[in-house]
């Protein structure tokens, strides 16, 4: 009876509840809203970087993007998103591109400094939806696939990951993503057209890297699917590979492709994706970035800390002796030979006079 007495009425709970809810902030995406300027972001985890003429540019979670002319001292650029970013292109020293989760796809015009938004989750289900949404044969079974794709991506929302992004020049790009999302531009952004019905990936694998190799572009994606454009149909088609493994990205030369993965696989080519062998990194964690340097060496990094060199164009690695030991996301070239690693610690730079010599340990 007493406890009766205290329990409010049934009206009063409700109209309590009702106010607890409309008090609570309602939900803005992280495309709406823009990254939260903070002095901890240099040591916040960061997935990517870029060289701009000079000038090193890193991204990473929650839209941070950050520059520094002397890999140093660093300043956070202004971006009009918190959305998670995973790549960054620069072409020129001015020109550049950064891509993150939300399929966004951010551009910079002044090095770095200033970023705005060019394409996101939301304009990109409208334009598959356009592209592929009305097919001219409904009958065709491959234009079925991508109109169900297209309609599956815009119900999902805008939660698909951009993961890749290249640049030839200023103006022609790709971008690459979740579940066979790849876009293309020819006027540096302002415009897209999908390929996604020029890519030989029916069971729509992720696509992790793009980039130029033995005169062509090559795309690396889930279970060692490999692809290569084919100039004369601009069409990616699949390239066999003896590894079933997914690989991450990719590096080249006029002649060399070396694509590399999960647990320390890569394999190289020298006669443009016709035949691949195995390479023995020494190393069983995954392989998650890779530059060829101004010198000719080609340089790895793995996501436990391993930094590998190569002097002879990718058949054989030896380990770079570290300064400090943590997860590496992304690399770039620094000044005097060095090489800037990306991570979950923010960026370090690591010389690389200890291991002129492939074969030193």
């Amino acid at each position: 009876m007493f406890k009766q007495l205290l329990r409010p009425p049934l009206f009063l709970l409700i109209a309590l509840l009702a106010g607890q809810a409309s008090a609570q902030p309602s939900f803005v995406s992280p495309l709406d809203t823009p990254a939260l300027q903070s002095p901890q972001a240099i040591q916040a985890p960061l997935n990517a970087l870029a060289k701009a003429g000079g000038r090193l540019i890193a991204a990473g979670q929650r839209g941070h993007i950050l520059y520094s002319d002397d890999a140093s001292n660093w300043v956070q650029a202004q971006v009009p998103v918190s959305s998670d970013l995973t790549a960054l292109a620069f072409p020129s020293a001015s020109q550049g591109w950064a891509v993150g989760h939300e399929g966004v796809v951010l551009h910079s015009s002044d090095a770095g400094q200033t970023w705005r938004k060019q394409l996101d989750g939301r304009q990109i289900a409208e334009l598959l939806l356009k592209q592929y949404g009305n097919p001219a044969n409904p009958n065709d079974p491959e234009a079925l696939r991508l109109k169900q794709d297209a309609e599956l991506f815009a119900a999902q929302g805008a939660d698909k990951p951009l993961l890749d992004v290249w640049f030839a020049d200023e103006r022609t790009g790709f971008i690459t993503g979740a579940f066979n999302l790849i876009l293309r531009t020819e006027d540096g952004g302002q415009s897209w057209t999908a390929w996604q019905d020029r890519v030989d990936n029916p069971r729509s694998m992720h696509l992790y890297g793009l980039r130029p190799a033995a005169g062509t572009l090559f795309m690396v994606a889930e279970q060692g699917l490999v692809l290569k454009l084919d100039a004369a149909r601009q069409r990616f088609v699949k390239v066999e590979l003896p590894y079933e493994g997914t690989l991450f990205g990719l590096l080249g030369d006029e002649h060399l492709v070396l694509v590399y993965g999960l647990r320390g696989n890569a394999l190289r080519s020298l006669d443009g994706g016709a035949t691949w062998s195995k390479v023995d990194t020494g190393i069983e964690a995954g392989i998650t970035s890779g530059l060829v340097a101004d010198d000719g060496s080609i340089l790895l990094a793995s996501q436990t800390g391993q930094l590998l060199r190569s002097i002879d164009r990718g058949a054989t690695f030896s380990r770079v002796p570290v300064d400090r030991v943590a997860p590496n996301f992304a690399l770039a070239p620094a000044a005097d030979g060095a090489v800037a690693l990306a991570g979950l610690g923010g960026v370090r730079v690591q010389s690389l006079q200890k291991n002129k010599k492939a074969g030193e340990q």
